[in-house]
């Protein structure tokens, strides 16, 4: 047994039977670096300026506007002290339009920090040179599918096109960022599917994803709460104007299947990965019933608002500020008192809290 499989292990036990003290380091600091999008995707409250769920405030109700510098040099030097292997991810909102981008990503890679931007790609083209210069280690890019299909569900009327031009800028670099793309399944892309992939057939992808609506129902949400709210409120999410019934189940599953039977040059992972049509059918038909079993993102991620609180996991999940970084430092909050109560909590009720059940974090094993 390898070095790195018996480390595994005892981070599972770690996190398993002794909740309360993580003893290992987190895999990601995922940054909220801004506070807003030039994008208004269907499918997210922050496109349809649904203000009242988690997912919105943890992505756009904290201040400054921008991340400061000073903070973000803060999170760099404390990761390279305390979490040398730490990566960290500019996950929120959207990073392509934070005035820091560039000279924070620098700064990371003089600590020897691996870096990744998750973006829509709207000023890709724009920042490529900058980004390669940078040493930026991977960049994701978020496209819900062919040309015409994304550009009606990001309200714009050329925003693939952009995403497109600037992934060709990156690969005119002989040492590119590694380049991901990933898509998430809606009402509208379905039956567009495979040939999204194909665009991209030629394209030097690093991987692809497409990933399950995530939502929680008014219905859900009030289960939690009746349990859980005092401490982990929950909220509806993502639901103002998807319409889970619009979904072509069938079809659906029929493009998984050639999607999975393609033969691609990079790989394919849908997220979650459902064994079977009925499968399908829980997963947007009764999200009262969990897919997965288990939350790891809790054990091994952190999220940082601009105004320096720091959140469970990501965006995602509650709104629970378990520290701030102007208070106390990294390796104070990654096992602070209220984060160490979520996860014991979260542990005790068998892995998930019923408002899990369909966040992306919810479906480890």
């Amino acid at each position: 047994m390898n070095i790195g499989v018996i480390g595994n292990k005892v981070k599972q036990i770690n996190s398993r039977l002794f909740p309360t003290k993580i003893i290992y380091a987190p895999r990601w600091i995922v940054l909220g670096v801004n506070n807003i999008c030039n994008l208004h995707c269907k499918m997210c409250d922050v496109g349809v300026d649904y203000n009242q769920s988690n997912f919105f405030q943890n992505l756009m109700g904290s201040r400054p506007l921008n991340m400061p510098l000073e903070l973000i040099k803060k999170i760099i030097d404390e990761t390279s002290t305390h979490f040398k292997k730490t990566k960290i991810g500019y996950g929120f909102t959207e990073p392509l339009i934070y005035p820091h981008l560039v000279e924070s990503l620098t700064y990371a890679k003089q600590k020897g920090i691996y870096t990744s931007i998750t973006s829509n790609g709207l000023n890709l083209k724009r920042h490529a040179e900058g980004l390669i210069q940078s040493g930026l280690d991977e960049v994701n890019i978020s496209l819900d599918g062919p040309q015409e299909i994304h550009n009606y569900i990001r309200g714009h009327k050329s925003s693939f096109q952009r995403a497109i031009q600037g992934i060709e800028k990156l690969l005119e670099d002989p040492n590119p960022p590694k380049i991901g793309i990933y898509c998430v399944i809606t009402e509208w892309n379905i039956g567009k599917l495979a040939e999204f992939v194909d665009f991209f057939k030629d394209y030097p992808l690093t991987a692809m994803g497409f990933m399950h609506t995530n939502f929680t129902s008014a219905a859900v949400a009030d289960a939690h709460n009746a349990k859980f709210g005092i401490h982990y409120k929950a909220t509806s999410s993502n639901m103002e104007e998807i319409n889970i019934d619009n979904m072509d189940l069938d079809l659906l599953w029929s493009e998984i299947k050639e999607i999975k039977a393609k033969k691609t040059k990079f790989p394919i992972r849908f997220s979650p990965e459902l064994a079977n049509r009925e499968q399908l059918d829980v997963f947007y038909h009764h999200p009262e019933i969990f897919i997965g079993k288990r939350c790891n993102d809790i054990f091994h991620n952190v999220m940082i608002k601009s105004n320096g609180d720091v959140i469970p996991a990501h965006g995602r999940c509650y709104n629970l500020t378990i520290g701030n970084l102007y208070e106390n430092n990294l390796k104070e909050i990654w096992n602070s008192p209220s984060i160490m109560q979520f996860r014991k909590t979260v542990n005790d009720a068998g892995g998930l809290l019923p408002a899990c059940s369909r966040c992306c974090s919810g479906f480890g094993r």
